[in-house]
């Protein structure tokens, strides 16, 4: 099985995500930029080497958001070529220097487009879109036609400098997790209670109540239910 260990840029300027045309053959599709890592090359300098290549812009990188490790079936290999691939994908926080966009020649990618956030669900997207930004906490659903950035809660385990970490174990290639579904329980109120006092002959009992109890409320720890999908093409 071969491996391969690229770094992306998740870059977000005025609501909208910057985003590279991938093709190779058939296949095609958005992606983040970024791409492998080459021999004795700091991840960083990955980034800002192939924003650069692919959309002209000079990169910055910022905070580590994850690292998604995945294994996937390729589509298209040679003769005798094992089809599954590993694939280890380093996601940063990026930033860019103001100026034109100019689309890569002759690489891997064909167009490089500032893509407003509530129109990213309409385009043909790779795995690695819906996976950086959730990493990133950029949320793709809206109520009023308006995306935006939501800071989402993890729970269980994590690197010590918060970055996510995505996987799967064994051969089995990784499903692509949408944003995750929140929500929240609470405990019922108990019921006040009323007790009596017993009564003797020939005079009116009054019956005495005992104080309401108040019931303490315990706010419900949200979690989030990934849903699956299957990756379209190989990115």
């Amino acid at each position: 099985m071969d491996m391969r260990v690229a770094a992306y840029a998740v870059i977000e300027r005025r609501g909208s995500i910057l985003l590279t045309h991938w093709r190779r053959g058939r296949m095609h599709g958005w992606t983040l930029p970024g791409g492998g890592i080459e021999n004795g090359e700091d991840p960083q300098q990955t980034v800002v080497r192939e924003v650069l290549e692919e959309t002209g812009l000079t990169a910055k990188t910022g905070k580590l958001l994850g690292v998604d490790s995945r294994v996937m079936i390729r589509e298209e290999v040679e003769d005798g070529q094992d089809p599954q691939l590993h694939t280890i994908r380093i996601v940063y926080r990026a930033t860019v220097a103001d100026g034109p966009l100019r689309h890569e020649v002759d690489g891997s990618s064909d167009e490089a487009r500032w893509v407003p956030i509530r129109e990213i669900r309409s385009l043909k997207t790779l795995s690695l879109v819906q996976t950086g930004l959730r990493m990133a906490g950029i949320s793709l659903r809206s109520s009023n036609g308006r995306s935006g950035s939501r800071r989402s809660r993890r729970s269980g385990g994590g690197s010590g400098n918060g970055a996510a970490v995505a996987g799967t174990g064994g051969s089995q290639p990784k499903k692509a997790a949408a944003d995750p579904q929140r929500s929240g329980e609470s405990a019922p109120k108990g019921a006040a209670t009323k007790s009596s006092a017993p009564q003797s002959s020939g005079q009116k009992s009054g019956a005495a109540r005992s104080g309401p109890r108040r019931a303490q409320k315990t706010g419900g720890s949200r979690t989030a239910e990934p849903t699956r999908k299957s990756d379209s093409a190989t990115d």
